[in-house]
């Protein structure tokens, strides 16, 4: 049996995972930008997350491309698209209640809500991981190195 023929360039570039990749690597880059504007101590946390994003996004690049030249059809990107689009609009609903509430207050109402969303039932556990995570973020950046979070519009800083 013959080897099926490998997709033309531009359908390569169209795979699903190929531009999801890219999608991601061009967000991240942008938002690294705005980093160098901040004190090296505070820009080190966001600064390597989006560096690591770039780099798992070109590993599945790459990862998509040789599966493209080896003539594996794109697979879909999801099988519910209505989870993948809540799951942008959390993120971006997240990102504004920072701005708006303040990293604390966000954060402590997005954790339980996103591990609710995603099958996570029980109250007693949701609590503990709330506070496990905000508290390790307070005691490590606000407490350990002295740097402040957004507290949000609303509450005028």
């Amino acid at each position: 049996m013959s080897k099926p023929m490998p997709e033309s360039r531009n359908s390569r570039l169209t795979r699903p995972e190929t531009l999801t990749a890219l999608g991601i690597i061009v967000a991240a880059a942008g938002f690294l930008i705005p980093t160098t504007a901040l004190r090296p101590i505070s820009a080190l946390l966001p600064a390597a997350m989006l560096v690591g994003l770039i780099v798992l996004s070109v590993a599945l690049l790459v990862s998509d491309q040789r599966k493209a030249r080896a003539g594996e059809p794109a697979k879909s990107m999801t099988q519910a698209p209505k989870r993948v689009i809540g799951a942008f609009l959390l993120i971006v609903t997240y990102a504004l209640a920072c701005d708006f509430i303040g990293f604390y207050v966000s954060t402590a109402v997005t954790i339980p809500l996103v591990a609710w969303i995603f099958g996570y039932r029980s109250p007693i556990g949701l609590l503990i991981a709330t506070v496990i995570v905000v508290g390790t973020i307070w005691a490590i950046f606000d407490f350990g190195m002295s740097q402040d979070f957004p507290t949000g519009r609303f509450w005028g800083h």
